[in-house]
């Protein structure tokens, strides 16, 4: 585990940051926040969102190395183009600046015009999203769909421990948490015996992901190694990707989904450093069989972050229905973006990876309603008496994640969404 002075569970901030907080010193996210209609680069920090633009306006990074304005931005890309060594630096001084003890910003004359109130700006997309990929990578997950479709013994199908499944997606619809969705419409076969019927989708399902975003970029033609893959990861996001489970039956052979998945994901606006969870790392399960050389690597790769997800029906409360964890995962990240470029493909800086449905062991750890409800033979009930089989108009889908070691909570904030009725 690499020693990331940021990280020191023994530090404090002089700002005020509450119990089982997301956002503690040892965190330091990175995200674009408006203020006053101006876009820019912060962190956050307890329930307040630091900006770094007027932080470098003020001089407290000169000597860094920053170019000018690289935080008056609408997004992340410019800033984690620079590599993740600046970044540390720039976390680094941060802490520093945040940490209990220094007077440096503390009592800076700028003090309140660079912490803002988290409540009081708007979260925005945190990057431009140039390629999206979507993986396949929790076994639990895909051994639920492919029993419920096809049998529990033929569950995998024949290439899944041998490869990252995975399909490119698009970029336009992901949208930040708080971006209401409307439910889709498309083809859907509910009758095999009759023609297909087009209208509102019936079947609206979420899937409890996170994704990792890339930096730096390689040439076309050149892979990235299982060793080289985290110099290209830059942080991490929850990752809610939508799905129209009636319209995916149909549509999906021979070239997988489309219209299925293609009218929303949603994310949380924070980017956690790949370097914040550092503390989080764990063994990944034993791969059997034994993976092709370029998907070999060493240490560990897998990580130990909470998980849930809850609905909140309209004017209700809301009920967690599931429960899991990025642990979960067969296929790590480095083996996901080895497999990605092993062919040649090019990367560049925001481009975005999903898991995949993210699904323990337990029935109270899966991430979609299509196991949750296992088809809709087992309706999960609502605080307001009303029940789900998959997710309805007026329903807002919250999902959290979080890890803790050492007493020290380092969390993503939420992704929210609320489905309004199709147009």
């Amino acid at each position: 585990m690499i020693e990331i002075a940021a990280n020191n569970p023994k530090l404090k901030s002089w700002v005020e940051v509450p119990a089982n907080s997301d956002f503690p010193i040892q965190n330091l996210p990175f995200g674009i926040f408006k203020k006053e209609g101006v876009k820019r680069v912060g962190v956050a920090i307890g329930e307040k969102v630091l900006d770094l633009a007027g932080l470098q306006n003020h001089g407290l990074f000169d000597g860094m190395g920053l170019p000018d304005g690289i935080f008056d931005k609408e997004y992340l890309n410019d800033f984690m183009n620079l590599g993740k060594p600046t970044a540390r630096k720039v976390r680094d001084r941060v802490s520093e600046l945040l940490q209990e003890g220094n007077e440096e910003l503390k009592n800076h004359y700028a003090l309140q015009s660079v912490l803002n109130d988290m409540d009081k700006v708007k979260m925005c997309l945190p990057v431009q999203v140039g390629d999206y990929t979507d993986f396949y990578s929790s076994e639990q997950h895909a051994f639920n769909v492919g029993s419920m479709f096809r049998d529990p013994d033929n569950a995998l199908m024949p290439n899944w421990k041998h490869i990252p499944v995975g399909y490119h997606g698009r970029a336009s619809s992901i949208i930040e948490s708080g971006v209401p969705i409307h439910r889709p419409k498309g083809q859907q076969k509910p009758n095999e015996d009759e023609p297909p019927v087009f209208g509102p989708c019936k079947l609206l399902d979420f899937e409890l992901e996170m994704a990792f975003i890339t930096c730096g970029q390689n040439q076309l033609g050149d892979s990235i190694s299982t060793e080289e893959a985290e110099n290209h990861i830059f942080g991490m996001v929850l990752f809610n990707d939508w799905s129209a489970r009636d319209i995916q039956k149909w549509e999906y052979v021979p070239l997988g989904p489309f219209l299925a998945k293609n009218f929303a994901s949603s994310i949380s606006p924070w980017i956690v450093t790949l370097d914040a969870l550092e503390p989080f790392r764990i063994p990944g399960p034993k791969q059997d069989p034994e993976v092709l050389p370029y998907l070999k690597y060493e240490d560990n790769k897998h990580f130990d972050i909470d998980l849930e997800v809850a609905i909140q029906p309209e004017d209700s409360e809301e009920k967690v229905v599931g429960n899991s964890n990025f642990k979960y995962m067969y296929w790590n990240m480095a083996q996901q973006l080895a497999h990605q470029t092993v062919n040649g493909c090019n990367i560049k800086t925001g481009d975005m990876y999903g898991s995949g449905t993210i699904s323990g062991p337990d029935a109270s750890q899966f991430g979609s309603m299509l196991e949750i409800s296992w088809k809709g033979t087992k309706p999960v009930s609502m605080p307001d008496g009303s029940e789900r089989k998959f997710i309805q108009d007026g329903d807002t889908v919250i999902m959290r994640g979080h890890g803790k070691k050492d007493g020290v909570r380092i969390g993503f904030g939420e992704v929210s969404t609320k489905v309004l009725p199709a147009k």
